[in-house]
Parts: C-alpha cells; structure tokens; sequence
C-alpha cells in the first residue's frame, strides 16, 4: 500500500550554527522509511518511493510543515532538552515528529486504524533564509 505523505526527513552534517530551538525554520531530509503492518516484518523502502517527499521545511513561525506537495498545520508541539516534538493530521493519518536537539536527526511516525510507517532522517538550519 502506498501513501502519499505531505512531510518529512533528513540525514547531514550537523554544522556548528545549526539551531534545533524551534525558533529557526529547518529543511529536513528523508533517508529510510519503514511500512509496518501487524504480524508481519516491516517493509524498509526508500520514502520517496514510499510516498514521501525527500525534503521538507519546518516553519516554527507559520506552525507548519511543507513538502513538494502540500503543507501541514503543526497541531501541538512540546520541547524539552533534548528533543522537539510535533504532531499534526493529515491524510487521514496521525502523525508525530521528534527531532533531536542537539544532532538535528529525526524520526516521524504516520499512523492509522489499518497503516504506520516511520521515516528517518535529519534536519539542519543552515541552508535556509528567514
């Protein structure tokens, strides 16, 4: 089963300016995606050939996310000192994104009543302009 996701992920360099605060917006990169299903192994697949984009912005200021696609409200977001964590829907799936706040690594889990995949990947701060 294939689902077109509108967020997320990334793998790169830290680079000593990067900010993982939630105050700077992040492009993210995805790496590895996961399809899991109940009783069985779950599939690991490249996400763009899972349906999700290979980048995506996180804009704190506009409380959203883009892809190539479409952009995604943040519905919640709560941070403590060592990782950021957002939620929204979207899709018909639920979904959370936990981003380490010191490496800028990712991981966001898209869930629903018959469907979850997890996409891996890692943000940086650097290549974007506010």
């Amino acid at each position: 089963m294939v689902y077109s996701f509108g967020l997320f992920v990334a793998v790169s360099p830290v680079y000593a300016e990067d900010v993982f605060d939630g105050t700077k917006p992040l492009l993210c990169a995805s790496i590895e995606a996961l399809d899991c299903d109940p009783g069985t192994e779950c599939e690991r697949g490249i996400p763009e050939v899972m349906g999700a984009p290979k980048f995506v912005r996180i804009d704190f200021a506009k409380n959203e996310i883009s892809g190539t696609e479409r952009t995604t409200k943040i519905r919640s977001m709560e941070k403590d000192d060592d990782q950021i964590i957002l939620q929204g829907y979207e899709l018909g799936l639920g979904w959370t994104l936990a981003l380490d706040r010191e490496t800028g690594n990712m991981r966001i889990t898209f869930a629903r009543w018959d469907a979850s995949f997890i996409i891996f990947g890692s943000c940086t701060s650097q290549l974007l302009k506010e």
